[in-house]
């Protein structure tokens, strides 16, 4: 399912921008949620995910060898940045603001329509309980947020991204900045240079296929070996974990 068109008028950062910014090592962000600008970053040092060094724990393994979750890619984009884009409580009891605004989520969703944007989303029953997004070009993926209403539903999103990257044949997994939980799952920081070098190996070719035909490909490999989606990403994640 593709997300629906912007509303009439809204501004956009052209396809063309965001994916030279990427790129180049480059991201914006702004400053509100009803912030009309955005700004652009280039960090001195960057979080990358080895898509070999994925930490899964003995807790996670279990959660999605039950399939909690049902697990879909792009089936509701829109929702997933929404989502992402709410105020949150932080443990202090304050509330943080967005730097997702209205331009950027409709540059996204725009560049999703495009080809060039992914999310993974988690469901409990109907209900989008969980997942994340990010920006996809060559054999990189540039992972941009997540969200979770519910037990362990971003670590199953993340969980499955990595494995469907991998099947994919993707290089790059960036996340941006680091950060305790990141580094808990195997998140590792490197330097501005050492990231851009990764960044241009990712750029050299292309993956063997996108990250939607990822998913159905797993779905259908479960399916004939009677088995769990669950249970195949679990697997595949502890041999090498």
């Amino acid at each position: 399912m593709h997300a629906p068109p912007p509303p009439p008028g809204t501004k956009l950062i052209p396809v063309e921008v965001l994916l030279l910014a990427y790129r180049s090592g480059i991201f914006p962000m702004a400053d509100s949620r009803d912030d009309t600008e955005v700004f652009w970053v280039e960090p001195r040092h960057r979080a990358v995910f080895p898509l070999d060094a994925f930490h899964c724990s003995r807790s996670l393994a279990k959660v999605l060898k039950q399939d909690r979750y049902r697990v879909t890619v792009d089936a509701d984009f829109g929702a997933v940045i929404d989502a992402c884009a709410q105020p949150r409580q932080e443990p202090n009891g304050s509330t943080s603001g967005t730097w997702i605004s209205h331009t950027i989520a409709a540059s996204y969703r725009n560049l999703q329509r495009h080809g060039h944007a992914h999310s993974v989303e988690c469901w409990l029953d109907d209900e989008l309980v969980g997942g994340l997004y990010g920006v996809t070009f060559d054999r990189a993926f540039c992972g941009e947020s997540m969200f979770s209403r519910a037990d362990n539903a971003s670590k199953v999103a993340l969980a499955w991204l990595i494995a469907l990257m991998r099947h994919a044949g993707y290089m790059l997994l960036d996340c941006q900045f680091m950060t305790g939980h990141l580094a808990s799952l195997g998140a590792v920081e490197m330097s501005r240079d050492d990231y851009l070098l990764k960044l241009a190996k990712a750029c050299e070719g292309q993956p063997l296929c996108s990250l939607p035909e990822a998913h159905a490909a797993l779905l259908a490999r479960a399916d004939q070996a009677s088995s769990s989606p669950g249970k195949l990403i679990a697997q595949s994640l502890t041999q090498t974990s």
